[in-house]
């Protein structure tokens, strides 16, 4: 079988295939659905066609993964060298994801020497990837719940908002726990301030 070339124009719902024989024939254009069923499906139809790359608009995703799981040579191209092409293939210039699949099955077919292929990550790093992505989940929130904590103190208890760099560290959250408000360090003074900071190191 002759080589074959793929794009795929992504989008959050959907995806428009585009594939292509060497010499620029049409083989399969059709739309697959954001879920593993179409997913699987879309795999499935550029390996029976014997697609040898696959050029689309991402680095990163549930779609690249599937695409280098099914062992699939994903190339990744910057948007921008999309929307350069753009105007060669449509009059108006203006998107679409038709346009923008024929765009990046052209710079498969064309180009590839071009453009950088993927590599699929290793059981190690795949492992790690949910992690790494819950830790950023949880610094954002840490970082939402600070703000606002530091917002309520600027309201009734601005001292307390700036006596610590941070207001989340955890000798700042001891001191608001034991001088949860003004009136607790009516009676604090430079002794007694002393003394909490050596209780915190």
């Amino acid at each position: 079988m002759a080589e074959r070339y793929a794009a795929i124009d992504w989008a959050s719902e959907h995806h428009d295939v585009l594939v292509q024989k060497a010499g620029g024939e049409e083989v399969l254009a059709a739309s697959f659905g954001h879920d593993e069923r179409s997913l699987r499906a879309l795999c499935n139809a550029l390996v029976r066609r014997g697609v040898v790359l696959v050029a689309i608009e991402r680095l990163d995703g549930l779609l690249i993964e599937r695409l280098l799981d099914a062992r699939l040579p994903v190339m990744a191209i910057h948007p921008n060298q999309v929307a350069a092409a753009r105007p060669r293939f449509k009059t108006s210039g203006g998107k679409s994801d038709r346009c923008d699949a024929l765009v990046l099955c052209e710079r498969a077919r064309t180009d590839h020497h071009r453009s950088r292929v993927l590599v699929a990550d290793s059981d190690d790093a795949k492992a790690l990837r949910p992690l790494s992505r819950a830790r950023e989940d949880l610094v954002q929130a840490r970082v939402e719940l600070a703000n606002q904590l530091r917002a309520e103190l600027e309201r009734f208890w601005p001292g307390a908002a700036v006596i610590f760099a941070e207001i989340d560290n955890p000798i700042g959250l001891a001191f608001l726990a034991r001088y949860p408000s003004p009136l607790d360090a009516n009676g604090l003074g430079d002794k007694r301030l002393a003394a909490f900071l050596a209780r915190h190191a």
